[in-house]
């Protein structure tokens, strides 16, 4: 039996050398792809930054912890909905629930300890962000049945995943609504690109389960549909940034950003199995760049 390195993995050797129990446990949560914690945690900082109350690195902490420990249950969560799909998909029949080496048992314990986690995190806001964050709980719980009734189950991941730009907001602030909204939006319009970038890799063993995704829905326009959606992201960010600081230099603080998303459209190869994954991960340094610029708008002058 495959034990169980799943082949995107990133850290092959850090997690070959936990014991077996330990290592089907940190699989299944994704520690050894901590490019999904980065996306979940990223949005968080932009609000965060942006809100204008400087760096706040306590309470940036204390969103980076939750999100590695909510991508880690919600990876469960998914891993124990979707374990009769997974099996049929090569990329994923290894992973621990698909392939039998963790039981649903042991899968739901490991979600509720990953919760206990996130509820340590939780206690430290204040409650209006509190009442904001258990209200992502409603779309998490609905996205692992989405891939099954629409063609755009990405888009849904990407209201859960832009959740705590909202968070991270309300925690800092009541107002700026407007601004907000539109960062929120921009986020969504994020996700929704580099998810389908990521499903691009399983195209061919999606449409003969009967997974669906916008990677298949776009078919041979998914370049330019990428481009669409981070085009929104970054026209979105822009008008987020004006709304909070109408000034010309203010929609340069982007240009890096966008720098990278188009180098992501440009040399992205739909073809080649590996080109995809790459341009996915990427996006971890997308978000640096956006994190940086909402820095530079929230607090200047500050």
């Amino acid at each position: 039996m495959n034990t169980g390195i799943v082949p995107d993995t990133e850290h092959r050797g850090l997690v070959a050398r936990l014991p077996q129990g330990l290592r089907d446990l940190a699989l299944l949560a994704r520690f050894d792809r901590p490019i999904g914690w980065w996306l979940l945690f990223w949005p968080c900082g932009f609000a965060v930054w942006l809100a204008g109350a400087g760096p706040q690195w306590g309470l940036v902490a204390w969103l980076l912890l939750g999100a590695i420990a909510m991508r880690g249950a919600g990876c469960v969560y998914n891993d124990i909905i979707d374990a009769d799909l997974d099996a049929q998909v090569a990329r994923t029949a290894a992973r621990p629930v698909a392939s039998g080496r963790v039981s649903q048992r042991l899968a739901w314990g490991w979600l509720a300890a990953l919760c206990l986690i996130g509820l340590v995190v939780l206690v430290q806001l204040r409650w209006q962000a509190q009442v904001v964050a258990l209200a992502s709980l409603v779309l998490v719980a609905a996205y692992p049945f989405m891939k099954r009734i629409t063609w755009w189950p990405q888009a849904w991941l990407g209201l859960v995943f832009s959740w705590g730009a909202l968070v991270g907001w309300v925690e800092l602030r009541a107002d700026n609504w407007d601004v907000l909204a539109a960062l929120y939006a921009g986020c969504v319009a994020w996700v929704i690109g580099y998810d389908t970038i990521y499903a691009l890799q399983d195209r061919e063993d999606d449409a003969l389960v009967g997974i669906r995704s916008s990677a298949l829905a776009l078919g041979p326009r998914v370049r330019a549909g990428i481009a669409a959606f981070y085009a929104a992201a970054v026209g979105l960010w822009a008008l987020a940034f004006w709304l909070y600081r109408a000034d010309p230099l203010a929609l340069a603080a982007l240009l890096p950003v966008a720098g990278h998303l188009a180098w992501q459209v440009a040399s992205l190869d739909p073809v080649d199995p590996a080109n995809p994954l790459v341009r996915f991960r990427a996006n971890r340094w997308a978000g640096a760049l956006m994190a940086a610029a909402c820095f530079v708008v929230g607090n200047a002058g500050a």
